[in-house]
């Protein structure tokens, strides 16, 4: 696979405004590292994303998140490690970025409203709209990740 074209170089305005929601999200959403570790990681699973998924898991081991909680994120609903909480955030995360297969489900939006407030739902759906523009960018455009020496 080799890249198509060096996005933030064809249209860096384009790359600031995505830039833009990106830092908004990390540093001034006040939503906890660790759900935003969960969002970005799942989305980018599950739209392939390997520039990403390599990017986030290692921004996640780097703050402190276990390699199980890593490795169990493609299989939450198989796993009692994640908490009532991160479960209504996973099925909002996987409901969200798949949007266009099926709306998103009444139950679905009830179980964040369970552990969420309205504002908190928000800025947790912008961080999901977010990764999946990162998401898009890297898939359309083949940007590679890097290669880790053993």
């Amino acid at each position: 696979m080799h890249p198509r074209l060096d996005y933030t170089k064809a249209a860096p305005d384009a790359f600031q405004a995505v830039y833009a929601l990106e830092r908004y999200v990390s540093e001034q959403s006040g939503i906890e590292p660790r759900l935003i570790h969960l969002l970005k990681l799942r989305a980018s699973q599950i739209n392939h994303c390997a520039y990403c998924v390599d990017l986030h898991t290692k921004e996640a081991r780097r703050d402190g998140v276990s390699e199980q909680w890593i490795a169990l994120v493609c299989v939450w609903r198989e796993s009692p490690l994640f908490d009532a909480r991160e479960r209504a955030l996973l099925a909002w995360v996987e409901a969200v970025t798949l949007v266009a297969d099926e709306a998103v489900p009444d139950e679905i939006f009830d179980g964040m409203r369970a552990h969420f407030t309205d504002e908190e739902i928000t800025k947790l759906t912008v961080a999901i709209g977010t990764i999946n523009i990162w998401n898009r960018l890297s898939v359309g455009f083949q940007v590679t990740h890097p290669i880790d020496q053993a």
